[in-house]
């Protein structure tokens, strides 16, 4: 049996696989995934599925049903060991399937401290799969003493929940600041006076020398000397591609795995999606790590793969939601050489290159995120005059 084949079983998989279908395409596809379970909502695993206000049905992206009725196979708890691009096969544990095309969408795992700092300690954690959150759920418990290692995201929604549920809350950036490679100052102003006002305890320039304890993490050796007390660790660290089976095949590798403006890779019979997939964005190369340009790059992979031959064009977006308050992100403020901060429902910051917006950061004003979003799209004149204005209604300037 050859047809399509699909390495992981994320976003952008679950995305592929069911705009194969919708496009017409009637042979076989596969999708083969590591986790034991079919795909899933990553986002939540961090937020809402932590804190316990989103059972597990609601996280899997589709029933099970829906799989089975779109003669789509799902082979989980599978690892891919290999790739063979002259048979146009891949291998795992012991079998060999045939393709006629192929598609990663591997992801990017966590980072993890090395075992010789102690991340290899029971109570050391990472927030990136199912089975980390179901893991470290039972240890939030209120009294508990938790440090973060790490203020990004990942990080810094995690600390939220556990303040949440009533724990001691620490987090450690080795940054100069919160947020360092994906945020303004601005943004990270307003985010760390959030987690301040909720009792969470911040230290920014500050590295790790060590993780403490035998059987269990016991404290946190900072590079100062002090010494943190911990009963579980999060390490939000960052996050590596998963290029490993995609450079064993030969095929060209950077920050990810290479692709065309089509999303195909070096290998014509091979294309790639999702967290794993370096792309190009704003006269560069980078890869999006959100569930928006998973969806819109596997789907627009497999209509590729069809024959539509239609270029990628990536429309960023991401959010985070923190004691209640929502950042939206729109757009890419890699470059930005001015920001203006304005005054709305809640606080915007909008990113300038050279005079033209390139992204917006929202917190708590969803209507200046969905016109900034819309601008930006857009590609509108729109000044930093405008932004910095209050008398000029947002809502106006998309009528340019």
């Amino acid at each position: 049996m050859s047809g399509i084949v699909i390495v992981g079983a994320g976003q952008a998989a679950a995305s592929m696989a069911a705009k194969l279908r919708s496009e017409g395409y009637t042979g076989a596809v596969t999708v083969i995934g590591d986790e034991p379970c079919p795909p899933y909502q990553r986002p939540p695993l961090s937020k809402a599925y932590l804190l316990g206000e989103m059972p597990l049905e609601r996280l899997t992206l589709r029933a099970d049903e829906f799989w089975t009725d779109q003669k789509i196979t799902m082979r989980t708890a599978t690892n891919v060991q290999a790739i063979d691009p002259a048979a146009r096969a891949v291998t795992f544990g012991g079998e060999t399937l045939g393709y006629d095309q192929l598609a990663l969408c591997t992801g990017a795992p966590a980072r993890r401290l090395p075992a010789a700092m102690g991340g290899d300690l029971p109570g050391v954690f990472t927030v990136r799969e199912l089975a980390d959150t179901d893991a470290m759920a039972p240890h939030f418990q209120p009294g508990k003493r938790l440090v973060v290692i790490g203020g990004g995201y990942i990080g810094l929604e995690a600390a939220a929940v556990a303040r949440k549920l009533g724990l001691s809350v620490t987090v450690v950036e080795a940054a100069p600041r919160i947020l360092g490679r994906v945020a303004c100052a601005q943004t990270a102003d307003t985010i760390r006076a959030l987690h301040i006002a909720n009792g969470v305890i911040l230290h920014e320039g500050t590295g790790v020398e060590m993780l403490l304890g035998q059987d269990h993490v016991t404290g946190v050796e900072l590079s100062t000397g002090e010494v943190l007390p911990a009963d579980l660790v999060i390490t939000g660290i960052g996050v590596t591609p998963a290029t490993a089976l995609a450079q064993a095949a030969g095929l060209a590798v950077g920050n990810g795995i290479v692709t065309d403006s089509l999303g195909r890779t070096s290998d014509p019979q091979i294309w790639a999606a999702g967290d794993c997939a370096e792309i190009a964005l704003d006269g560069g190369r980078a890869r999006l790590e959100s569930v928006g340009n998973a969806i819109d790059m596997g789907e627009l992979v497999a209509q590729n793969m069809l024959g539509a031959n239609i270029a990628y064009t990536p429309k960023p977006w991401f959010w985070s939601d923190q004691f209640g308050s929502k950042l939206q992100i729109a757009g890419w403020n890699a470059g930005a050489t001015q920001i203006i901060t304005r005054a709305g429902d809640g606080q915007s910051f909008w990113y300038f290159r050279d005079g033209r917006l390139i992204a917006v950061d929202a917190l708590d004003d969803p209507r200046a995120y969905m016109v900034g979003k819309r601008l930006i799209e857009a590609a509108s004149s729109v000044t930093p005059e405008d932004i910095a204005d209050p008398k000029v209604d947002l809502k106006s300037l998309m009528r340019r």
